[in-house]
């Protein structure tokens, strides 16, 4: 059986759906004290995550830098130091592995508006590759669960405090769209 739902009714459903994740949508980390480091708190209850946030403040700063100051050799320079940062093995500061690559590609990349030649366009050619196997990489990678591995929660039979908060929520959603679709469906 197929299920078409009323085009209002799926807004309503998105709607829900956003409102019951709002609050962390966008910290992608279990939101207990373990991972309190990976995530700015803004207010009581709303978390984004450190490293996008540093990443998206460097692309910003180096966008700004590129169009105002961009020449082919700072453009240079700043994208050698964001590979190299970006490719050192070790755990270093989300500041080194984030905000800083992340202004070196936005800054090679943004220089093209400041100085338009040949060797700025090849630049930005090279951080535009750069940053799509950086990307492809981190995906590549997964997720850094090591405080995980070490709690002693990760046995229980119920979420842990981390993901708790998520999943009754997901579960209060999940009742009241099944609510509204059945309500639908009767109609």
């Amino acid at each position: 059986m197929s299920l078409l739902l009323d085009r209002g009714l799926a807004r309503r459903l998105d709607r829900l759906a956003f409102a019951a994740h709002a609050f962390h949508r966008f910290a992608h980390h279990p939101l207990c004290d373990l991972y309190a480091a990976e995530v700015f708190r803004l207010g009581r209850r709303t978390r984004i995550c450190r490293g996008c946030t540093l990443a998206l403040i460097g692309a910003a700063l180096g966008t700004v830098a590129g169009v105002v100051s961009g020449t082919p050799p700072l453009a240079l320079a700043s994208l050698t130091i964001a590979f190299a940062l970006a490719l050192t093995r070790g755990r270093r500061p989300k500041t080194a592995t984030r905000l800083v690559p992340a202004f070196g590609i936005a800054f090679a990349l943004s220089s093209v508006v400041h100085r338009p030649t040949g060797l700025s366009i090849g630049l930005a050619g090279l951080a535009c590759l750069g940053a799509g196997a950086l990307a492809v990489a981190y995906r590549l990678r997964g997720p850094n669960r090591s405080p995980c591995g070490t709690c002693p929660e990760r046995a229980a039979s119920t979420p842990c405090s981390g993901l708790r908060p998520i999943v009754l929520r997901e579960r209060a959603m999940m009742r009241k769209t099944g609510a509204l679709i059945r309500a639908e469906q009767l109609r």
